[in-house]
């Protein structure tokens, strides 16, 4: 895996995590700059208001840098996994699988009945991950609120089973 997985805040983590998400979907995907802010306010606001009994933050590591992030965001009875990213240097080595069990597994200690996870269409080696661990597509929206259409997906884990 060569990364190292941490629970919690370091310093600089919502600025790295939200260059990872700008730099690689911009790039990649053509999103503009409201993506990039949306990824910026959601992350400090969850930040500031995270309740470590219910929701959780993983950073990778590699040479003590952040290169990939996960969470576990509180949504009344369930649970949301949101800013999951790993740089594509670091990707396909096991660091993202780890990231989402890490992630997982915090649900599971805190008998959230339910998680969701919104991603993209076209994000195939992501979509794995996440069938492998269980969820299903559930809901598809095609939408331009960050620049080119696109195709959100919504994904969904019972637990209870």
């Amino acid at each position: 895996m060569n990364c190292e997985i941490v629970t919690g805040y370091r310093a600089g983590a919502i600025g790295r995590i939200v260059a990872l998400h700008g730099e690689y979907y911009v790039r990649e995907r053509g999103l503009d700059a409201r993506f990039e802010a949306e990824v910026a306010t959601e992350l400090g606001a969850f930040a500031r208001a995270l309740d470590p009994q219910r929701e959780g933050l993983w950073l990778a590591l590699a040479e003590g840098e952040i290169v990939g992030s996960i969470a576990v965001q509180a949504e009344r009875d369930a649970a949301r996994v949101r800013w999951f990213i790993l740089a594509p240097a670091r990707r396909g080595r096991g660091a993202g699988r780890a990231l989402l069990a890490d992630a997982l597994q915090h649900c599971r200690d805190r008998r959230y009945q339910q998680v969701c996870l919104w991603t993209f269409a076209g994000l195939d080696a992501a979509r794995h991950l996440y069938q492998q661990a269980g969820f299903r597509l559930t809901e598809e929206v095609a939408d331009c609120i960050w620049g080119p259409r696109l195709t959100r997906q919504r994904f969904d884990l019972d637990l209870t089973r």
